[in-house]
Parts: structure tokens; sequence; C-alpha cells
């Protein structure tokens, strides 16, 4: 009897030591995904270009910029920084 109570108390050990683990390896890989909070880029747009608004899209970001020669929106990828589309009006 005395080694099943001892084969019970070992198990609930590492019972919680594995979801300590695991709750640890998920907190490192959401904190590592977000990196520092810090986040910069430089978008390539002509001189008087301005940032009109951003919103979150499906896949990254929409930024709208409002440029001399007319408004559009920017499709940018967040962990790259780089400009995967653009809508603009047109005929």
């Amino acid at each position: 009897m005395r080694g099943l109570k001892i084969l019970v108390v070992v198990m609930g050990l590492l019972i919680v030591g594995g979801t300590l683990t695991l709750v640890l390896l998920i907190v490192q890989r959401v904190g590592g995904a977000a990196g520092s909070g810090r986040w910069e880029m430089a978008l390539d747009q002509p001189e008087g270009t301005r940032i009109a608004g951003i919103a979150a899209a499906e896949g990254g970001l929409g930024i709208w910029v409002a440029r001399p020669d007319g408004d559009r929106v920017l499709l940018v990828e967040p962990r790259s920084g780089r400009v995967t589309g653009e809508v603009r009006l047109g005929r």
C-alpha cells in the first residue's frame, strides 16, 4: 500500500510539472511572436504622402495612404514589413 501512495504522489508531481512546462512553452512562443512590442517599417512612397488610416486585414495590415496622385490602400505583411498588394481606384 505504501508503494502505491508513493507512485500516486510521483505521478501527480509529473502531471503538475508537465503542465507547468507546457504553459511556459506556450507563453514563450506567444511572447516570441510578439517580440519586444516594437515594430518599424518604411513605406516607399512619393514625397507628400501621408497615412490616412490603418486597419487590420486578413493576413496583415491595410494602410490607407493619401498620395498627391490619389489615395490607395497598401496591404502589408507585418512579420516582414513587405507590401504584398495595393488597391487603388481606376477606370
